[in-house]
């Protein structure tokens, strides 16, 4: 019998061309026979992390149980894609009201932890709505979120400026339970009034 492959995510990268992929255990499987995968029908988006927030101060996945998670990754250095999604982000929770937007608490996942720093972060951060949450730490706990949440992320030499460099990335808005099961996807295109009307459902 021949398995359908269900693609939930195909988005295209915040600077570069290239796309980043997450599949459903059912496709893996298909892709992949020879890997054992334990077929769930959840979207295998989402997991543990520790990180340091904008403050400073080292979080978990766990720091944020109470609330919805609405995750975007990123870099401070990012020309415009970063900042326009931020913005997005920034004015659904307006739209929704403080009582709304209470239950949703935003984070921004760095993809260069090299130049953000906490202290680069805060700064950022504070240009967006006053309860994002700006993530960073060491690579390999970059790493590991990415991994995660299915991002994809690479570092691009500057050809112009030695010692330059940008970040292609995935660029879309995950929404996460409070529990942390993946809930659904939003493209960067998304408009702040569809995204508010999606958190205002939120029960």
């Amino acid at each position: 019998m021949n398995l359908k492959l269900i693609v939930i995510l195909l988005a295209g990268l915040g600077i570069g061309g290239a796309s980043a992929i997450a599949l459903l255990p059912s496709a893996q499987q298909a892709l992949f026979p020879n890997t054992k995968t334990r077929t769930t029908g959840k979207a295998l988006i989402g997991g543990a992390f520790t990180l340091v927030n904008h403050k400073g101060q080292t979080v978990t996945d766990k720091s944020y149980s109470k609330r919805y998670k609405l995750v975007y990754f990123g870099f401070t250095y990012c020309p415009d894609v970063c900042p326009a999604g931020l913005q997005t982000m920034t004015v659904a929770l307006d739209k929704i009201g403080k009582k709304a937007a209470s239950k949703v608490q935003p984070l921004f996942f760095t993809v260069d932890p090299e130049r953000d720093t906490p202290a680069v972060m805060a700064d950022y951060v504070s240009s967006f709505h006053p309860t994002l949450v700006g993530l960073t730490g060491t690579m390999e706990q970059v790493k590991k979120a990415a991994r995660a949440y299915r991002i994809y992320f690479a570092k691009v030499k500057s050809k112009d400026v030695p010692g330059e460099y940008t970040v292609d990335h995935s660029s879309f808005f995950y929404l996460m339970s409070p529990e942390g099961a993946f809930l659904r996807h939003f493209p960067h295109s998304v408009s702040p009034e569809v995204l508010a009307k999606a958190l205002k459902a939120l029960p």
